[in-house]
Parts: C-alpha cells; sequence; structure tokens
C-alpha cells in the first residue's frame, strides 16, 4: 500500500497548498519518488502522454491498452504518491458498463491507485458505481482535453456568468457521487476559487489560479522539455532541454573527434 491515500489527500483541503505532477515511465518515477515520501500526494499518469510522449496534438488517439502500460511502468517505480490513472477517450463516453471494465484494467492490470476521467452530472452515475465498488475517481471540470473537438480547441472555459455557475454546479454533482478530488483546468482565477470554496474535497488546479487547494503541471512542461508552444498557466521550472541539446551536441563532438570513447571508456 503506498503512503497516501484518497482520505489522507481529502484531509489536505483548506491546508498549505500541495503540488502534483503527470508521470509516463520509470525513469521519471524514480526521480518523483528520490525527493522524499511527502513530496507529492498525487501522480497522474494522464492522457496527455498522447502530446508528450507520442507525437499527437491531442489526447483523443491514446487508447487504453496503452495508459494501461505507460500506468504499469510508472507503478513499478512509486512507492509513496498515490497513483492516479485517465479514463482515455472512447474507454467510458460509451456507456457506465465500458467505463467500469476500463477502470477494472487501469487497477488491476496498470496497478492504479484510482482513475480520473472528465465531465460532470454525465459521469455521475459511473462514478457513484466505480466508488462503490471501492475504486477511487478524480473528478475533471473545465477545459477538457478530450472534448477539444467540440470545444473548438483547448479553451479557456466558464468565462461568463452562466458558465461559472454550471461549472460550480457540476463540482458539487462530482463531490456527491463520491469523488475525493478535481482536478480543475482552464479557468479564469476567480472561479477556480469559487469552485475550490464550493466543495469539502481538494481541488487541483491547472490554469485555474492560485486559490485552489492543489497544483498539478505535465513532467514536460514543468522541466523545459517541450519543443513548441507551451501553455500560458506553465511555468518552466528547469530547462532540461537546453541541457540535453548541449549533451548530444557535445556527444556527437566527441565521437567525431575520436575522444569517445577514451581509454578509462574501452575495457582492455
Amino acid at each position: 500500500m503506498r503512503r497516501w491515500t484518497p482520505l489522507k489527500i481529502r484531509a489536505l483541503k483548506g491546508k498549505e497548498a500541495f503540488a502534483t505532477v503527470t508521470c509516463y515511465d520509470a525513469t521519471s518515477a524514480a526521480l518523483i519518488e528520490s525527493l522524499g515520501p511527502d513530496a507529492f500526494p498525487l501522480v497522474l499518469v494522464g492522457d496527455s502522454v498522447g502530446m508528450t510522449m507520442q507525437g499527437h496534438d491531442s489526447p483523443l488517439p491514446v487508447i487504453l491498452d496503452e495508459m494501461v502500460y505507460h500506468t504499469r511502468c510508472v507503478g513499478r517505480v512509486l512507492k509513496s504518491p498515490m497513483l492516479i490513472a485517465d479514463l482515455p477517450f472512447g474507454s467510458y463516453q460509451t456507456g457506465d458498463d465500458d467505463g467500469f471494465r476500463s477502470a477494472l484494467r487501469l487497477i488491476k492490470e496498470g496497478g492504479a491507485d484510482g482513475v480520473k476521467l472528465e465531465g460532470g452530472e454525465r459521469c455521475a452515475t459511473l462514478i457513484r458505481r466505480l466508488v462503490e465498488a471501492g475504486i477511487p475517481v478524480c473528478g475533471h471540470l473545465g477545459l477538457t482535453p478530450q472534448s477539444c473537438l467540440a470545444m473548438g480547441g483547448f479553451k479557456v472555459q466558464g468565462r461568463d456568468a452562466e458558465a461559472a455557475k454550471r461549472l460550480i454546479h457540476e463540482a458539487r454533482i462530482l463531490e456527491n457521487a463520491g469523488c475525493f478530488a478535481i482536478v480543475m483546468e482552464g479557468v479564469p482565477s476567480s472561479l477556480g476559487k469559487a469552485v475550490t470554496e464550493a466543495v469539502s474535497i481538494p481541488v487541483i488546479g491547472i490554469g485555474a489560479g492560485a486559490d485552489t487547494d492543489g497544483q498539478i503541471l505535465v513532467w514536460q512542461d514543468l522541466l523545459g522539455l517541450t519543443m513548441g508552444h507551451v501553455p500560458k498557466f506553465v511555468r518552466t521550472f528547469g530547462s532540461l532541454g537546453t541541457a540535453a541539446q548541449a549533451a548530444l551536441s557535445a556527444y556527437r563532438a566527441a565521437v567525431a573527434e575520436r575522444s569517445f570513447p577514451a581509454r578509462e571508456e574501452t575495457y582492455e
């Protein structure tokens, strides 16, 4: 059993803001684990893997088998944070039975501690069924990437009063359905604060302002590994992409001038 559980994460509500992060592979999971058991209460294997690891421009092509694979890779190494896996597009929109079976696969085959899904009222019956079966569920509202076609892209949500009111209502629905936390993405900071105050479960923001209970960022974005457009809400906390380019260039030059491998790197 991992150190962090849904009950412990719920207990963080209203306390010092906590950080969470996405993760897709064992090497990254080992780095997270090396920071200690209390560094990150929750780690998400997101369907953002479609954009960060697979080269797609949205999460829509990601399939359940791929989510099971990446979750298994992370879960082999991760010991302390609660491990949550996304239900990918198409794995639960076709009905609650499909959603239930998909969640079971992420738990049984992937080793996840819980699942995350996008949507409010339309997902309430599935969430209740999962929770009743003992599967922790994290909700996701606001800018829901799996709805990028209907939204016309990755656009800020909840800008007008009616839309904001609806999102607050749906957050309460998710809480009542049994979610232990909610990811709130791509909304005005005032709405992020209002949703956080409207529910008794933690709200984890990504592009939702500083007043949510926690924050989550994509691994590649925060480390400076993203090549190309980075969303406005991202702060780059490292320059690993630049460092990697420098290392690759130095390696290529060392091979070209035959200084690598050196004698100490050669078997006699």
